[in-house]
């Protein structure tokens, strides 16, 4: 369970004024993405402990966890990979198991390891995903176009992806996310092996995605990334140890910032 920590109330836009209750906790009610008491194990080993949590329209919510926190089996459930073993994962109203295709349709996701295929170009990787989508001709164009001009990659498309940068690969990954406009965006440590500026970049271009009324879920060991979020969730050993605004967080544990009290909380483990 979450610790009872008040988070800072900011806009009703993003799930951060009356729709929290007391804990900081966005409210399951209208939430985009919701989760109720959901467990994974592996075995013996219990990956993922009696997790809920609810991300609203229009808030960045980053879950700070070190390595081994249960990061990644998340995702695998919220992207359909695997199944929880009891609990219920919602998107946009629909539930994951009983109705995959509806609420897969609605997450737009960019992996930690690359998946878009270096050999095609720029535009030739997003038109395959538009189409996977149901997307295609002058609207699937449209659509491309305009995720690019975003990413500002407008003049890359008829590059291969081999030929861009680190930084603009993700940049990439993240524009294919957003072809199909998911209302719920996840970020599985996407920002690994970038150099600091392109961290920086890619966290701003999502960050941006809050104005389009996205609920976005980025997950992280660096609390640098998390500091300009809406609200954090730290989650060790597949438990969730708190949640609130980056300011609440570090009220909460008498710690000078929150890169402290996230070691705080998490007995100085390290991602």
């Amino acid at each position: 369970m979450s610790e009872a920590i008040d988070a800072t109330p900011g806009t009703a836009q993003r799930g951060t004024g009356d729709d929290r209750d007391v804990s900081g906790a966005a409210s399951p009610v209208n939430a985009l993405l919701h989760l109720d008491d959901v467990r994974k194990s592996y075995g013996m080993r219990e990956a993922l402990c009696g997790v809920s949590l609810a991300v609203q329209s229009g808030e960045f919510v980053a879950l700070l966890g070190p390595n081994g926190a249960g990061k990644s089996t998340l995702f695998q459930l919220l992207t359909g990979l695997f199944n929880a073993d009891t609990g219920r994962i919602r998107v946009c109203g629909h539930d994951i198991r009983r109705d995959p295709a509806r609420a897969l349709a609605g997450i737009g996701v960019v992996f930690q390891q690359t998946t878009v295929d270096l050999d095609l170009s720029v535009f030739t990787n997003l038109g395959f995903h538009a189409r996977l989508h149901g997307i295609g001709g002058r609207r699937a164009r449209e659509r491309i176009d305009e995720n690019l001009r975003r990413v500002g990659l407008a003049d890359r498309a008829k590059d291969p992806v081999r030929a861009l940068s680190g930084g603009n690969r993700r940049k990439v990954e993240l524009a294919r996310a957003l072809v199909h406009e998911p209302a719920v965006l996840l970020m599985d440590e996407a920002t690994v092996g970038l150099d600091p500026a392109s961290r920086r970049q890619l966290l701003d271009e999502v960050l941006a995605l809050r104005d389009r009324g996205v609920a976005v879920l980025w997950a992280t060991h660096l609390v640098d990334e998390a500091e300009a979020a809406d609200r954090v969730i730290v989650l060790h050993h597949g438990r969730i140890l708190a949640e609130g605004h980056p300011d609440a967080l570090v009220r909460s544990t008498g710690a000078p910032t929150l890169a402290e009290a996230f070691l705080k909380l998490t007995g100085g483990s390290q991602g």
